[in-house]
């Protein structure tokens, strides 16, 4: 093994370490290349190939520019080999976006009424740590969706069904594509991020409050709404899905 290669593994095991043991969470910013460079005697390159590969297993998503936004930020913590090995391969795959929609209409709704039918005990606390990091004003709207995207993987880790909990990881990558690819559709982000963040407390609250119902709805209709905001055509709604399913050219754009 080059000395080239240990190095970005050792950056690697420095973050993933601290992501472990929660010195550093979702919504933080890795420290500058520049700063890790210099504290792990490491070269700058070590530091990009290490947080390509955190970025390709979903930890983290890298923003350009300059000012506090830019950089890594933190939008999950490692939760194991299946997981990064399907978010991959679905990453791939290029899914249509309205094939992803309806099955996260499926899969997501089961869940949040399975986690309303056993609540109080189910666990929360990291879902709603994401929620508590994307109120903070000072988020881009990139950097928000991919703590959104986070969340919802959160809910299906909660269920504790790993097989759900997996296909959700899968679908990340594709799940973020076409929000992101929605986002220059959105004219009103304060309006939208206002409304997305009240939709996400109202789904906690249904399933703290036991009722699966409402919690079933609310996270459809949640999914559901954005995807009608955001897509850029509408045509004859499809069995299970919103009123704009995506057209040939919207799929192929969302890949």
């Amino acid at each position: 093994m080059g000395d080239e290669q240990r190095a970005w593994q050792g950056v690697l095991a420095h973050i993933e370490e601290r992501l472990v043991d929660g010195r550093l969470r979702p919504g933080d910013h890795l420290p500058p290349e520049r700063t890790l460079a210099t504290d792990l005697s490491v070269g700058r390159s070590s530091v990009r190939e290490a947080v390509r590969v955190l970025e390709a297993m979903g930890l983290v998503r890298t923003q350009t520019g300059s000012g506090p936004s830019s950089g890594a930020i933190i939008v999950a913590r490692p939760v194991g080999g299946m997981q990064a090995l399907m978010r991959l391969q679905v990453a791939a795959s290029g899914f249509p976006v309205a094939d992803v929609v309806k099955t996260r209409l499926l899969l997501e709704s089961a869940v949040a009424a399975d986690l309303a039918e056993r609540s109080p005990g189910v666990q929360l606390a990291e879902a709603e740590a994401l929620l508590d990091a994307m109120d903070d004003p000072a988020r881009t709207p990139q950097e928000f969706l991919a703590l959104d995207a986070q969340f919802h993987l959160s809910l299906a880790e909660a269920s504790g069904n790993t097989v759900v909990a997996a296909t959700m990881a899968g679908l990340r990558s594709s799940i973020e594509g076409y929000v992101l690819a929605g986002l220059a559709r959105i004219h009103d982000w304060a309006t939208m991020s206002a409304r997305l963040r009240a939709e996400h407390r109202s789904v906690i609250a249904a399933i703290v409050a036991g009722d699966a119902g409402e919690a079933r709805t609310r996270i459809h209709d949640h999914i559901s709404g954005y995807y009608r905001d955001a897509a850029p055509e509408r045509t004859t709604p499809a069995s299970g899905l919103p009123s704009n399913t995506p057209s040939p050219a919207l799929r192929h754009e969302f890949r």
